[in-house]
């Protein structure tokens, strides 16, 4: 007979399985770099040359990423005997402060690209753009339906930082229409698409620092979340009562501690036996992934 899977090992096979599909990620980055590289030199765009840009900051981010679910996924060792699941949010907080510089980068370049007169861009470059953004708001789809899946804040900030791709790339598609249909005089208008994309992408820069802060801090987990938890120590037999419990997120799992009342005439063996069974009964919970339990037994008087 096999010996049972250890409760942390479902866990670590999701971190890893994440940390491919960031790989996957960096290999789509390069690909589309040197395309809106090429586009851009060629069709005389700077958006798609600020998009290249970008999408080399996604590559030096996504690496980020990467690492900080490698070393997620280490188990718990005497320097780290709560694991090493909060790389996973410091690499988020690194994604979002990459996406900050490249925010200003791109916003410093189309400034000095408006006040430089310049031809207008080549037509074909709609067709580029039009592919990039196709392929990023498919991937970002992946990485979103990925984060949810096993509760990855990274993979949440890294389908963002894709999604925020493709609106830049939307907005250089929009630019340029109006720079081509608008004739002399407009050949700025894919330079403002670019201005505008910025304050999308400082925008989302935003939103990722909040969700990876949260987990870093240790945020309280929402309340349906609690409700769950509680209602599973409830169902153990012996379990009278619940006074605190307290989860915090460390990567893609949860650590939680609690405190249940049992009837005061138990003996101490009988009390321990009814924490085992919580502890049990918590992690056995797929649906909530928890990796860890302290439970404190209290007399109910």
């Amino acid at each position: 007979m096999p010996p049972p899977a250890s409760p942390v090992s479902a866990p670590r096979a999701q971190t890893e399985g994440a940390a491919r599909l960031v790989l996957r990620g960096v290999a789509l980055n390069l690909g589309l770099a040197g395309v809106k590289l090429a586009g851009g030199l060629l069709g005389n765009t700077y958006a798609l040359v600020a998009d290249a840009a970008e999408s080399m900051l996604d590559v030096i981010s996504s690496l980020l990423v990467w690492a900080g679910f490698r070393v997620a996924a280490r188990p718990p060792d005497a320097d780290h005997p709560y694991g090493h699941g909060k790389a996973e949010a410091l690499a988020a907080l690194g994604v979002a402060g990459f996406v900050f510089l490249m925010s200003g980068v791109v916003g410093y370049h189309a400034v000095r690209e408006i006040i430089t007169p310049h031809a207008a861009p080549a037509w074909w470059t709609l067709l580029v753009l039009a592919l990039v953004v196709a392929v990023k708001l498919w991937f970002s789809g992946r990485m979103r339906t990925a984060g949810e899946a096993t509760g990855s804040t990274a993979l949440g900030v890294e389908a963002l930082h894709h999604w925020s791709d493709a609106m830049t790339s939307a907005a250089a598609f929009v630019g340029i229409v109006l720079a081509l249909w608008g004739g002399p005089g407009w050949e700025v208008a894919d330079d403002w698409a670019a201005l505008f994309a910025c304050a999308v992408i400082a925008f989302n820069g935003a939103t990722m620092v909040l969700k990876a802060q949260g987990d870093v801090m240790d945020a309280a987990m929402p309340a349906g979340f609690e409700r769950e938890v509680r209602a599973l120590a409830l169902a153990v037999p012996g379990v009278l009562a619940l006074d605190k419990v307290r989860m915090r997120k460390s990567g893609l799992t949860h650590l939680v501690d609690i405190q249940v009342r049992v009837d005061g005439n138990l003996t101490v063996t009988a009390g321990h036996a009814i924490a085992h069974a919580v502890k049990d009964t918590l992690v056995a919970s797929a649906a909530h992934r928890i990796s860890d339990v302290t439970v404190h037994v209290e007399p109910m008087k």
